[in-house]
């Protein structure tokens, strides 16, 4: 499983050496996409209001097509069934992203788990390990989570 989200990336995500930036935007959307997939089920229930929000944030802010969505959420889906760690997307994003784009991330792992009006336990405890995953200082987290809050 973990396989077809790892060939998934480097087909649709990895940045070629000559590319102009827009791609790299292009791959964060789609990376966040699984990261955000699994703050959904980080609290054991998938509730409808953190779907809804979850398909705002890629489509809104992203302009993902419904078709990359479809199939993006469809592999990390299946990941999640077998995923024991997050690093293949850490790692990725650590590579190849500045230190705004991952608190970036945060803050749309903020908002899904936000969408509800309230943040679980288990969601707070994996948005703490996914900023710690990439290297985000506990003020630049803290804020994250105000910002989205704050709303």
């Amino acid at each position: 499983m973990l396989k077809k989200i790892t060939d998934f990336f480097e087909k649709h995500l990895l940045l070629p050496e000559e590319d102009d930036g827009q791609n790299k935007d292009h791959c964060l959307r789609l990376a966040t996409a699984a990261l955000l997939i699994e703050m959904t089920r980080a609290d054991y229930e998938v509730k409808a209001v953190e779907q809804e929000q979850l398909i705002s944030v890629l489509q809104q802010r992203f302009s993902i097509s419904a078709d990359e969505t479809i199939e993006l959420m469809s592999l990390a889906e299946l990941e999640a069934d077998q995923a024991t760690s997050y690093h293949e997307f850490t790692s990725l994003m650590n590579q190849h992203y500045s230190q705004q784009d991952k608190v970036r991330v945060i803050e749309m792992l903020w908002e899904v788990a936000y969408a509800d009006g309230e943040i679980e336990k288990y969601e707070d405890f994996l948005v703490r390990k996914i900023a710690d995953l990439l290297y985000i200082s506990h003020n630049d987290f803290i804020e994250a989570k105000h910002r989205v809050v704050d709303r």
